[in-house]
């Protein structure tokens, strides 16, 4: 008799403690293969996946939800906590790519930048087509962008504007009008430190990007750094005007707190942040959510799968692939989660849809690679530090 279909989870904490080499030595060939018991096959793949909890809870949901329908294939569940070295999974693919061995890792949660890396490391993860994956043609077309069909991007979240509708009655509806209504209302507008949260960074990029030609985000040519500088002179101006004339709070939990005791009326907060917060109540109701143009950034999360040579692995992966883009788990991205679905929104209930009527308005994607990580030094030396 096969074992039981029960979610097999890993918390990996300490895998940056190890190289990426002797990741790949010291896999075992017991996991993620085909085994027999009697008259069932049973194909057992795996899924890396990293970020803060509502993704390991979300996993969690899933995947015996997948089992229970498919009960020829075992999922054992790897989860990184952001922070805990959640690089290392990548190094272990390219790592074990180098070592013509198999990482063992099946598919890869992950972000764009990793499919430009895979690229560069002779390939490390598989096209995919609606051949394989049927539910791939119910994927919103532009969350396919720039995936190269090696990824299949299953949820997303954008940046908004967070207000309280109790203070602000002239609501901001450009970037042009929000930076207005900053400096008539000294000390009530607040983003966090950029490098302690995506909220705050995602403000500091838009802000000096919208000082560019629109397409500038796609340049990844270090040149265009010197064409930052409008765009920092507005942050600088900025400052003596935000929350205590120019406090930066630490995480996108940060500024969310100050929003929620009335101590600022107006922020940048991650969409599916201040959604939960909302419908849990951490949020009051007055709170409104709304994006303004242009838009802040935001972006898909992908699902790749990883090119280890096994026929019945790959198929097992697609799969499950196909699985998450059902309606029923898109359901679950938008009800556990609070992000946007990975499929078109005419496929969901027009219940689901006003959900997110406040924050429809969709994201820009920043393509310029390490530069923002560059921007965000940029930012503490001569905006933080002023």
């Amino acid at each position: 008799m096969r074992k039981s279909n029960s979610l097999k989870r890993i918390l990996v904490g300490t895998m940056a403690a190890f190289s990426a080499f002797s990741l790949v030595a010291c896999n075992t060939s017991e996991t993620n293969n085909t085994a027999s018991a009697g008259e069932d096959q049973v194909t057992k793949i795996s899924l890396y996946s990293s970020g803060s909890q509502n993704v390991e809870t979300f996993w969690e949901t899933v995947i015996p939800k997948f089992e229970e329908a498919h009960k020829d294939i075992d999922v054992e569940f790897v989860f990184v906590p952001s922070g805990t070295g959640g690089q290392a999974t990548i190094d272990r693919i390219i790592a074990a790519k180098k070592a013509n061995k198999d990482s063992e890792i099946d598919i890869y949660e992950g972000a764009l930048a990793d499919i430009v890396r895979s690229e560069d490391e002779g390939g490390l993860f598989y096209e995919l087509s609606t051949g394989l994956i049927e539910n791939l043609a119910n994927v919103q077309e532009e969350n396919m962008e720039g995936t190269q069909n090696l990824a299949v991007p299953y949820r997303s979240s954008s940046v908004v504007l967070a207000y309280n509708s109790e203070k602000v009655k002239d609501v901001p509806n450009t970037a042009e009008e929000l930076n207005t209504w900053i400096k008539d209302n000294p000390g009530r507008f607040a983003y966090n430190d950029p490098n302690t949260g995506g909220a705050g960074s995602s403000f500091v990029l838009t802000t000096v990007y919208n000082e560019l030609n629109d397409d500038a985000m796609n340049v990844q040519d270090e040149s265009i750094i010197k064409e930052w500088d409008k765009g920092i002179q507005v942050l600088k101006d900025m400052a003596p005007n935000l929350y205590k004339e120019g406090v930066y709070p630490k995480k996108n939990q940060g500024t969310l707190d100050l929003l929620a005791n009335g101590e600022v009326d107006m922020i940048p907060a991650w969409s599916d942040m201040a959604l939960e917060q909302l419908n849990s109540k951490l949020l009051p109701e007055t709170i409104k959510l709304k994006q303004i143009t242009p838009a802040f950034t935001g972006g898909p999360s992908y699902l790749m799968a990883v090119d280890n040579g096994d026929e019945e692995r790959k198929e097992a992966s697609e799969t499950f692939l196909d699985y998450v883009l059902t309606q029923d788990v898109q359901k679950l991205v938008i009800d556990t989660m609070y992000g946007y679905p990975g499929i078109k929104w005419d496929l969901l209930s027009a219940e689901d849809q006003k959900k997110f009527e406040s924050v429809s308005g969709g994201y820009r994607t920043f393509n310029g690679g390490e530069l923002s990580s560059e921007l965000m030094k940029v930012w503490q030396r001569e905006v933080a530090s002023q």
